[in-house]
């Protein structure tokens, strides 16, 4: 489930700050973030993070917020699967509110090219080398055949053909036959955290459009590189990235609350 919670941290960060709206449910009043494009069949491990909460209740109620578990247990994911270890800012605060349309257009989109991808990350105060950095967490986990179908099935120049052939043997070319197929982001070490992610794109063998967009003849080219030769500058890069991605827009103070339940308001 690792790289499902760290990515329910970057899903959260990225609508209106690290506030938890993420966990949300939807009622017949209130329409949470779950059901937005990006997010729909495709994020997971909320159980997890009920699990976690409920023991967290036990040992010390109504303290500890659902937005600083999501920013722990990140961290623990990526320490459990070989990745560097760093201290975790707390102190968030829970969301009252939740954003679908914010979710729709804050989170960045597998088929967005480097520009768009700059500027997404731009948008929340990081930077070109923060997002190579955190793109990096794609050294781990999996996606669903539709995020890469047209990269293996229309994309020739930045892509292997081989390896494009061997993803099209579990993703159908026709929409709605194996859209949930799984491949992993990396081929190498799917479930270890390293720098293998980087030495794909070198090699043309990245899984989605805006993996591939990092390593393409564009100003994030440099960075792949300076990853793939020197390992500890990526976990180096990495963590100050999440720190930073951790600091969006917290809710502190008597802002916000400290939810007893992560899927609704108290």
């Amino acid at each position: 489930m690792g790289a499902s919670l760290l990515r329910l941290f970057f899903h959260d960060c990225f609508v209106n700050g690290c506030d938890g709206s993420l966990l949300l449910d939807d009622t017949s009043s209130f329409t949470g973030e779950k059901r937005a494009a990006p997010n729909v069949n495709s994020v997971r491990g909320f159980e997890v993070i009920d699990n976690i909460k409920s023991a967290v209740e036990k040992a010390c109620p109504s303290v500890v917020s659902c937005a600083d578990i999501l920013a722990v247990t990140a961290r623990d994911s990526v320490v459990i699967l070989g990745g560097p270890n760093w201290n975790v800012k707390l102190g968030r605060r829970d969301a009252r509110t939740a954003s679908q349309g914010a979710a729709n257009s804050s989170i960045p989109a597998p088929t967005f090219n480097l520009n768009r991808l700059i500027s997404s990350f731009s948008a929340v105060g990081l930077s070109t080398k923060d997002m190579v950095a955190l793109s990096g967490s794609h050294t781990i986990g999996q996606a669903r055949c539709t995020t890469f179908r047209a990269r293996i099935y229309n994309e020739t120049n930045s892509i292997d053909s081989s390896f494009a052939r061997t993803r099209q043997n579990s993703c159908p070319r026709n929409s709605g036959s194996g859209d949930n197929n799984l491949a992993p982001l990396d081929l190498q070490t799917p479930s270890k955290f390293d720098n293998y992610y980087f030495k794909n794109l070198v090699n043309k063998k990245g899984l989605l459009h805006s993996d591939q967009q990092l390593f393409n003849g564009g100003s994030a080219d440099s960075i792949v590189r300076s990853y793939i030769n020197n390992p500890s500058s990526f976990n180096s890069d990495f963590v100050t990235a999440m720190i930073k991605m951790g600091d969006i827009r917290p809710l502190t103070g008597s802002n916000g609350e400290i939810r007893k339940n992560c899927r609704r308001r108290n």
